[in-house]
């Protein structure tokens, strides 16, 4: 293999690549479509592989350039983040963790555990996002996230899960609705009810959860509207559109809704941490031994 081969030849393959077209790859680059081809070319020769099949109207990619794509993909957002790292140390950071998390962690996990971190490690960056359970799981994959709190049963092969938090669920009610607390008894006074639920693109496996208490209690919902935010809900509660079911974490202070704790149920719903195994930025383990 000749060593002329740099940095910027692994970017124009990953940008062909990526849009299987030259004419659009270049403009992304912004150089020419012809120096491209030439570039693309002259790694191939390089390497004593073909990495693209070229037709008239299409671009493919051989088998050895599908496994190039998946390695150099990953390989340059790990060097991404090692540049990044040293540049939070040069700033007199410790480093910084890319945290993903579905709505009712943010209520007490996450600030206590950042909290608690950021006492034993200060000057660390974090970086949040709400995210639903499945793009957790995509960006924990391809190192975009270094740590997911989600509510799933079981994670693809590469990831790891930790349970943190098994909990109760919660009915959701309008504040004048005539049942409460000191007259309940069971959801079957709810049948006729129209129910506003998280929706089970957001958690497949939390949703037949939810589903496995009505069933438990003898009737089918009547699902009304189905939504992934948690302020959605309670928004659609408190204008009379439905009641809801929610984890007891998401229980929170609001005049105009009420919280009945379903505590007979055996249903539990479960909060878990997930991170990739091969994850490589040194602050994660740190944050990892402070959940253990």
């Amino acid at each position: 293999m000749s060593n002329q081969l740099e940095l910027r030849h692994l970017k124009y393959f990953l940008a062909v690549a990526e849009t299987l077209h030259f004419r659009r790859a270049a403009e992304r680059l912004y150089i020419s479509q012809p120096g491209l081809s030439r570039q693309i070319k002259q790694m191939e020769a390089d390497l004593g592989v073909t990495l693209f099949e070229r037709h008239n109207r299409k671009v493919l990619l051989t088998k050895a350039g599908t496994f190039l794509k998946k390695e150099l993909t990953l390989t340059l957002k790990n060097l991404d983040q090692t540049l990044q790292h040293a540049k939070l140390l040069h700033d007199g950071k410790k480093g910084d963790l890319k945290l993903g998390y579905v709505g009712s962690a943010m209520q007490q996990i996450i600030p206590d555990l950042l909290l608690a971190f950021e006492e034993a490690h200060p000057n660390t960056v974090f970086n949040l996002k709400e995210l639903d359970n499945q793009t957790q799981i995509q960006e924990l994959l391809s190192f975009d996230l270094d740590l997911g709190f989600v509510r799933l049963e079981r994670v693809p092969k590469g990831l790891e899960i930790k349970p943190v938090l098994k909990e109760s669920f919660c009915l959701v009610l309008p504040k004048d609705y005539p049942v409460s607390s000191e007259n309940f008894r069971n959801l079957s006074a709810f049948k006729e009810a129209s129910f506003i639920l998280f929706d089970p693109k957001y958690s497949a496996s939390y949703y037949e959860r939810v589903m496995q208490i009505f069933d438990d209690s003898g009737f089918t919902p009547i699902v009304s509207h189905n939504t992934v935010h948690a302020g959605s809900i309670y928004k659609l509660v408190e204008n009379g559109f439905g009641i809801s079911i929610v984890p007891k974490s998401l229980i929170t202070e609001n005049k105009n809704i009420r919280f009945i704790e379903l505590k007979k149920i055996r249903q539990k719903t479960t909060l878990s941490v997930v991170w990739n195994k091969n994850n490589r930025n040194p602050i994660l383990n740190d944050f990892l031994n402070l959940i253990k």
